[in-house]
């Protein structure tokens, strides 16, 4: 059984998605769309950059987002792909609703667009951090938090589970810094300050949720097939009415990704398949389980071998 897995923010990279432009005429689409729908050339940003421009939040959401949706259709037009799941990390998710048909591409675009900008004004920079704390168990980088909250009187909360030892976490920079110092006293092998604009899926989000959720209401949505796990809950939905009210809970909310992978796995699902620029998830699914069947899509050059894995021929772990 095959799911899809849509990467989120930080996957971008300058030149994402040309060699499939160039390609592949449902890709060239994709891009196509992306730059009606916006009213500027995202396509060359993403092909030529710069990066700084690439790197900024309501650039690269879209950015991202469109990659996906033109890898994934260039795959769909060399062979039939029948997911029995998608998910994505974040932003991913919305990929993943274009996938399962439940949201039309330019709304999605427009959506992660304004989400981007979003999510950029709701903190001033510098306000907020995020870090990665290695090496400890969740339910430790929880208590870490629970301590620096304590201490300081400012937020700090896990943003991203992303698998059993790699805990993201978010909020007030005083916070943040008091959190993985007592991490790291609790064993932590590491806590690495991530490049981020604005300290993402934490209450200081809260501005920018209640502001998409009057974008959300002006989207058309339908139920899925197959249906999203989502980032707020880590199990599937399919109906349509729950999806705007589940992408507004998502910007405050932690990803749980980790737990996303574990229930599709008790769901049946031994092949996953990541779509996008890099190959961030299928790294993090290899450390949920190292017997989990794995590959990625990121480029033209690897449809030939994907292709073979979708039709359930690929090597013993599927990893490229």
């Amino acid at each position: 059984m095959l799911a899809l897995l849509f990467p989120g923010q930080g996957s971008q990279e300058v030149g994402m998605g040309h060699d499939v432009y160039e390609a592949s005429a449902v890709a060239r689409a994709v891009f196509d769309a992306a730059d009606a729908a916006l009213g500027f050339p995202l396509s060359k940003l993403c092909f030529e950059g710069p990066e700084e421009e690439l790197l900024r939040t309501e650039i690269q959401q879209p950015a991202i987002l469109t990659t996906g949706v033109a890898l994934l259709r260039a795959l769909e037009e060399r062979t039939a792909i029948m997911p029995a799941f998608v998910a994505g990390h974040s932003l991913g998710e919305y990929t993943a609703l274009v996938a399962s048909g439940a949201i039309d591409f330019e709304d999605a675009v427009r959506l992660v667009h304004a989400r981007g900008r979003f999510m950029q004004e709701a903190v001033p920079e510098g306000h907020g951090a995020m870090a990665a704390v290695l090496g400890l168990e969740a339910i430790e980088v929880d208590q870490a938090c629970e301590g620096a909250r304590a201490a300081t009187g400012k937020v700090v909360a896990a943003a991203n589970y992303n698998s059993p030892k790699q805990t993201v976490i978010a909020g007030d920079a005083a916070a943040v810094e008091v959190a993985c110092t007592r991490a790291r006293r609790e064993g932590a092998k590491r806590t690495i300050p991530l490049a981020v604009s604005a300290p993402f899926h934490c209450e200081l989000m809260a501005p920018a949720a209640a502001k998409l959720e009057q974008e959300l209401a002006r989207v058309r949505f339908r139920d899925a097939h197959p249906p999203v796990v989502t980032n707020v809950e880590a199990v599937p939905n399919s109906t349509a009415a729950r999806m705007p009210e589940l992408l507004a809970a998502q910007v405050t909310a932690p990803v749980r990704f980790s737990e996303m992978v574990l229930n599709l796995t008790e769901l049946g699902v031994d092949r996953f398949l990541e779509i996008g620029a890099g190959r961030v998830l299928t790294g993090l699914v290899a450390r949920i389980g190292r017997r989990l069947v794995r590959a990625n899509l990121s480029s033209q050059a690897d449809l030939a071998d994907v292709e073979v894995f979708v039709t359930g021929e690929g090597g013993p772990d599927g990893s490229r």
